[in-house]
C-alpha cells in the first residue's frame, strides 16, 4: 500500500515533538484479522500523540477536517480564536481525544456524553447546531445510521457533522452483529459502551448518504492512518 507522507508537527498545537508507541494488543489484532501493515497504521492512528498538548494522529485529523469545512488550513489552536468561528454552535459528543481542550473554548460550544446522551436520540431541537463531532464514537453504537440521521437533524442548512472512525482501508464496513464480542479501549475493558457494534471499512461514507446528507468528504491528513468524514448538511 502507498503511504502518503508523514507529519512532522501537531496539527493541534504546531509542535513538533510527536511521540509513538504502541497501543494494539494481540487478542484485537486477532479478532480483527489485521495484517502486519494494518496493525502498523492503526498503532500509529491511534498511538501516535503530540508531546505538547496530548493530540494524537487521530485528533489531529478531525482537527484538519474541521478546518478545511471553514476555508482554514493553519494549527487548530488558532481556529479557534478566530472571531467568526467563536460564533460557531458546537456539539462535541463524548471528548474528541485531544481536541476538547480547543473546542471548549468556543463560547457556544456544548459537549454530551454516553450514557447522559443516546445519539439515535437527541434531546436538541432541528437545527440547533453549526458542527457536530464526534471522534471514534460511532463504531459503538447499535444503529449509526440512526446516529448519523440524528446528527443530521439537528444541524443548521449547510451545518457539518465531522468526525473519526477506525478505518480498515482495504475492507468493506461489517457489523459485528451474531459475532463474538469486541471490545475497544484497552486489552482489560469490557464495558458494554467499549464494544464494538461496526467495523468500518472504505465504504464507510455510505451511512453519512444513508442518513440524509447530500454531501460526504473524506479528509486525508496523512493515508491511510489519518483520516476524516464529513456530512454536510
Amino acid at each position: 500500500m502507498m503511504l502518503t507522507a508523514p507529519i512532522n508537527q501537531c496539527i493541534c498545537c504546531g509542535s513538533t515533538e510527536l511521540i509513538l508507541q504502541k497501543i494494539l494488543w494481540p487478542a484485537l489484532v486477532d479478532e480483527w484479522q489485521l495484517s502486519t501493515q494494518e496493525t502498523e497504521y492503526i498503532d500509529r492512528q491511534q498511538g501516535l500523540r503530540c508531546g505538547r498538548c496530548g493530540a494524537n494522529l487521530r485528533t489531529m485529523a478531525l482537527a484538519f477536517a474541521i478546518g478545511r469545512c471553514y476555508g482554514y488550513q493553519g494549527i487548530f489552536e488558532r481556529f479557534v480564536r478566530k472571531f467568526t468561528n467563536r460564533r460557531l454552535r458546537v456539539l462535541e459528543i463524548n471528548e474528541a481525544g485531544g481536541l476538547t481542550q480547543y473546542l471548549s473554548r468556543l463560547p457556544r460550544h456544548v459537549i454530551a456524553r454516553y450514557p447522559d446522551l443516546d445519539m439515535m436520540s437527541m434531546p436538541y431541537s432541528d437545527g440547533s447546531f453549526d458542527l457536530v463531532v464526534h471522534s471514534d464514537t460511532l463504531e459503538h453504537v447499535p444503529n449509526p445510521i440512526d446516529a448519523l440521521k440524528e446528527c443530521y437533524r439537528i444541524l443548521s442548512p449547510r451545518g457539518y457533522c465531522a468526525f473519526t472512525v477506525p478505518v480498515i482501508v482495504d475492507r468493506m464496513t461489517l457489523s459485528r452483529t451474531g459475532l463474538p464480542p469486541s471490545y475497544h479501549g484497552n486489552s482489560e475493558e469490557r464495558a458494554n459502551d467499549f464494544a464494538v457494534q461496526t467495523e468500518y471499512g472504505c465504504d464507510a461514507w455510505k451511512h453519512l448518504v444513508l442518513a440524509g446528507f447530500k454531501e460526504c468528504r473524506l479528509i486525508s491528513l496523512e493515508f491511510p492512518s489519518a483520516l476524516a468524514f464529513v456530512g454536510v448538511r
